[in-house]
């Protein structure tokens, strides 16, 4: 099962775990509202899993690669690790499921806090276009994952203020009629 938490306010290593004391778990009701959605799969068959296929055709998810981050895999390594880390927002979904390794995806929940969601092997999630998010791997440094797209792949992240795009508009509805 999922782990989520508000996060603390300490600017230190962002890999982490950052709990704000007391510690405020975040439940997979209060990630769904907003707009963020979890499965938990089973990464040995990911090749081969008729749960996966089942939700890529549900939802469309027509496109896929697998990443791994690492030093010794990712070009520019340390670069792209403070791009993914730098809060942004995507035009597109963002649907990650990580095979090996784990990480942390951070997003703003209503009050514009940040909530800290542990990904480990076998965790899927989506992030609905026009929430402000980031991703950091954890202490381990190592994460392989696998992304899907609903069509072509569309990389372009919008680092926050990106109000004025529709996404964004369409996300703050959505929070609104979920309240």
């Amino acid at each position: 099962m999922v782990q989520a938490w508000y996060m603390d306010e300490a600017d230190d290593d962002p890999r982490r775990p950052h709990r704000a004391e007391p510690d405020r778990p975040v439940g997979l009701e209060q990630l769904r509202r907003l707009g963020v959605y979890y499965w938990k799969l089973d990464a040995d068959k990911y090749e081969n899993d008729p749960e996966l296929e089942k939700i890529r055709k549900e939802r469309n998810y027509s496109w896929m690669d697998i990443i791994t981050i690492c030093k010794d895999k990712l070009p520019n390594y340390e670069e792209k690790i403070k791009i993914f880390y730098e809060e942004h927002l995507h035009l597109d979904d963002e649907i990650r499921y990580i095979l090996e390794g784990s990480g942390y995806f951070d997003v703003r929940d209503k009050e514009d806090k940040w909530i800290r969601i542990f990904m480990e092997k076998g965790d899927m999630i989506t992030l609905p276009a026009g929430i402000y998010h980031r991703f950091t791997l954890d202490e381990k440094n190592y994460v392989k994952a696998m992304r899907l797209f609903v069509g072509e792949p569309v990389w372009t992240a919008y680092n926050r203020p990106a109000d004025h795009f529709e996404a964004r508009g369409q996300y703050v509805k959505f929070l609104a009629q979920s309240a």
